[in-house]
């Protein structure tokens, strides 16, 4: 049997962090994912929503590099439960147990960005005879 979830999409709110009675970390959160690259009448892209839940050193993870808006992707599975409410009534989920989450491109290009120095500026210089340009920086990698 085969229970895999690969879903990328961007955080509805920040990462909930708590701890359980045991100490262990448990990072909630919900993102939500295009259904495709085509927009309904009024502009807007319809979406799917999904509950995520990450455990321990991945909860951690979660919780200190993602916040509200950012591009995910997850890695995981699906696990649906069942449970009484204060009322008693019956209620379920079905949410994703992460295995693992990951950056973007898009967030790495952001991190970088704001760190990164500026790059040298390209002049048009002519390429040698191997093909390359002189970008300068006296030997060092521009980037």
């Amino acid at each position: 049997m085969m229970n895999v979830v690969c879903l990328m999409g961007r955080l509805v709110a920040d990462p909930a962090l708590r701890q359980t009675t045991t100490g262990r970390s448990v990072a909630s959160f919900r993102i939500a994912v295009d259904r495709n690259n085509k927009r309904d009448a009024d502009g807007s892209r319809p979406a799917d929503f999904f509950d995520v839940v990450a455990w321990e050193h991945t909860a951690d993870f979660v919780a200190r590099h993602f916040a509200k808006g950012d591009l995910v992707a997850v890695e995981g599975r699906l696990q649906s439960r069942t449970w009484q409410d204060d009322s008693g009534s019956k209620r379920q989920v079905v949410e994703v147990v992460a295995g693992s989450v990951h950056f973007t491109g898009e967030r790495a290009r952001r991190d970088h960005a704001e760190t990164a120095p500026a790059a040298p500026a390209y002049t048009g210089a002519a390429m040698d005879a191997d093909g390359f340009v002189d970008l300068g920086g006296g030997g060092d990698i521009p980037f």
